[in-house]
């Protein structure tokens, strides 16, 4: 079955387009991503702004052409925190539905995580006994997935999130010492509080999916343009980290913009979306990640 699923995020919204037999992605066909920061604001005010709706739709109107134009026979949205959050979130989950004929699934943050972990581990051996984390770093929320082979047995969704953390904190340009140091303690507090010492203590194995963790992989690599082969499977170390950290904080937004790998619209957000990763990686005791370009786009397809 031909299948498109819309991601529409806190900070991106995204297009998967992929045939689906058996179980299995056979064959993928478009991905696309555009910053659209549907949830800016929402942390601070509780509701879509008009204007990041509009940006959202924008995406969409192009999005529906090119799922018209692959012939798709299965069309899904899913909406995640910003989404959830939001007290106009269901009028504009219906309005994606009736101008846009997604079929829209608000997922509740296991839903997400859930999905993420699925789509994380598609390609790999279900036998694995492997206890592994999936950490997904959205905009309004973090989720924590561990589990075995391509099963989830512990998994939450957090109130960390690179738009969530960039609005509570960080005002200057580039950020304060002080700033970085409130998104980091936040970050911990938070991620602390939602996962179990014994769950943190049984992961052998850590893979990052999202923007935070496939900009920093683009960017340790100079990648120019963005390649996505290149990208997945890259092994990001702790050591590595730090130093892309303090640079990208460092900077003024302007200088962000420049930097090799890095999405400009990308650049208000990743040196939060960096801090919260550190204090994952922290938290779990492990000092590298794999990045992977797999995610909820590809666990929606197998998984709704």
């Amino acid at each position: 079955m031909r299948s498109a699923v819309v991601d529409i995020g806190s900070n991106t919204t995204r297009l998967y387009i992929a045939d689906v037999e058996d179980g299995r992605i056979a064959l993928e066909l478009e991905r696309r991503t555009k910053v659209t920061r549907l949830g800016a604001g929402v942390d601070k005010n509780g509701r879509l702004a008009e204007e990041s709706m509009q940006r959202v739709y924008d995406t969409l109107d192009s999005y529906r052409q090119l799922i018209d134009e692959h012939n798709v026979q299965r069309s899904v949205a899913v909406l995640t925190s910003a989404t959830r959050d939001a007290a106009n979130g269901a009028e504009f989950a219906a309005t994606v539905q009736e101008r846009y004929g997604l079929d829209p699934h608000v997922l509740k943050g296991e839903e997400e995580a859930r999905l993420s972990f699925l789509g994380a581990t598609s390609d790999r051996d279900p036998g694995s006994t492997t206890p592994t984390l999936v950490i997904d770093i959205g905009g309004g929320s973090t989720e924590l997935i561990i589990g075995q082979g391509r099963t989830a047995e512990f998994f939450v969704s957090t109130q960390a999130g690179v738009v969530r953390q960039t609005e509570r904190h960080i005002d200057s340009d580039p950020p304060t010492a002080d700033e970085l140091a409130a998104v980091s303690e936040d970050a911990h507090k938070i991620l602390e509080a939602a996962v179990p010492e014994a769950w943190r203590r049984a992961v052998e194995h850590a893979i990052a999916v999202a923007g935070t963790a496939t900009s920093l992989a683009a960017i340790a690599q100079d990648l120019d343009p963005y390649d996505p082969t290149k990208v997945h499977g890259y092994v990001l170390t702790a050591s590595e980290r730090d130093p892309l950290r303090d640079r990208l904080a460092s900077m003024t937004l302007e200088e962000r913009c420049q930097v090799k790998g890095l999405d400009p619209a990308r650049a208000p957000t990743i040196v939060a979306g960096v801090v919260i990763l550190t204090e994952v990686m922290n938290l779990f005791g492990v000092e590298q990640i794999e990045v992977s370009e797999h995610d909820i786009l590809r666990g929606a397809a197998l998984g709704l």
